[in-house]
């Protein structure tokens, strides 16, 4: 038995793990999606040239069905450059059979990769300089666009006065690892960020993010804000341009369209490990403004907050095991069920099945390596086959 005074106790102990899921629920409060704006097409449309841009590495199984999604699209004019990025599979090859089908599709082959650049910003800077677009759109190969998609955004892009307009789209999971930890780091972003409107109404360049997935801008801005070459030596260019923007006084807006965008980032778990392991750390670092300390500080703490979702769960099963109190397992059984209600809501908001959040511990305890070897690793980054040292 529990003693009446150690309830009060617990409660207290508990609190955080009740009140900070509440408080980030309210922050996500308020999002606006790309369904409030109408596909139709302006008259001016057709003079609206939009250069969508590809750049490829290894995309081989994504570049056909990517390309027919991009080429569904009811906005007349369009033209898609794929920039192949030094494949050693048949992303070229692909691309180049679509092109012959299809009179809007063009295949350039990137140029060696210079020192300082990374290798996505280098291919995007090289397709730019080729589109003939007035606005430019870059996405990656791994996503499926929707048919109303461009006409949607370049109507909200245009009523919201954006000169970087980004969408962030659905997450396709399909692995057991794809669904544990998939919503679990894109909660945690949103966790950061806040709802779209709070991050759209921000002037402070540490609260921008974009999209890389989808970022569609006026060419006129892209140049005069000194294009790619900008963000060239930066892990994430998307978060960091949408940063460097805001600084210069564009305006950068963010939208969902989850019914109109669909992307798999990452097939199982190395993927994931991989692909997240790039990211977290060597972008994150740009999410705060601390001076060197806090720099210093910020990696080592780093893969700490994950701590947040294993420590409860692992009390409540060393008081199953008899090693700790039974106060001790109340604790951490109560904080690991608050924990889960947020993770059921956030696997829902991301399309994932809700029984994996029950998991959640287990996606923190593989968050936390992710996290911990990304700080040892510091902004030394490797992807597809290159090394690069992130700013």
């Amino acid at each position: 038995m529990i003693a009446d005074q150690s309830w009060g106790i617990i409660v207290l102990a508990a609190l955080p793990w009740f009140a900070a899921p509440l408080a980030v629920l309210w922050r996500l409060r308020k999002r606006t999606s790309l369904a409030a704006y109408s596909p139709s097409l302006p008259t001016h449309a057709a003079l609206e040239l939009v250069s969508v841009i590809v750049p490829a590495r290894d995309e081989a199984r994504n570049m056909e069905p990517c390309l027919r999604s991009i080429l569904s699209t009811i906005w007349p004019g369009i033209e898609v450059i794929v920039v192949n990025d030094h494949s050693a599979d048949d992303t070229g090859d692909i691309a180049r059979r679509m092109a012959a089908g299809d009179s809007r599709v063009s295949v350039i082959d990137n140029p060696d990769l210079p020192e300082g650049w990374f290798g996505k910003q280098w291919a995007c800077h090289n397709g730019a300089s080729v589109a003939r677009g007035t606005f430019l759109l870059f996405t990656d190969a791994d996503t499926r666009h929707g048919p109303e998609l461009l006409a949607r955004s370049m109507n909200a892009s245009r009523v919201r006065r954006a000169d970087l307009f980004s969408v962030v789209g659905a997450q396709t999971m399909e692995t057991f690892w794809e669904r544990l930890l998939q919503p679990h780091m894109l909660g945690i972003l949103a966790a950061r960020y806040g709802d779209t409107e709070r991050l759209n109404r921000s002037t402070n360049p540490v609260d921008k993010i974009a999209n890389g997935q989808f970022m569609l801008v006026r060419r006129e801005v892209y140049d005069s804000a000194g294009g790619h070459a900008l963000v060239r030596a930066h892990v994430a260019e998307d978060m960091r341009m949408a940063q460097e923007w805001t600084r210069l006084g564009y305006s950068v807006q963010l939208m969902e369209g989850v019914d109109f965008l669909e992307t798999r980032m990452y097939h199982g778990f190395a993927e994931i490990v991989r692909g997240w392991g790039k990211n977290v750390y060597a972008a994150g670092r740009d999410t705060i403004s601390a001076g060197p300390l806090g720099q210093a500080a910020f990696r080592m703490l780093f893969p700490l907050p994950m701590l947040w979702d294993i420590v409860p769960a692992t009390v409540a099963l060393a008081a199953l095991a008899g090693l700790v109190s039974p106060a001790a397992g109340a604790w951490g059984a109560g904080c690991y069920a608050a924990s889960a209600l947020f993770w059921i809501v956030m696997h829902r908001v991301f399309r994932a099945p809700v029984w994996y959040a029950l998991l959640h511990p287990l996606a923190a305890v593989a968050l936390f390596g992710i996290f911990a070897r990304a700080a040892w690793k510091g902004q030394n980054v490797e992807w597809k086959g290159r090394a690069y040292a992130s700013r």
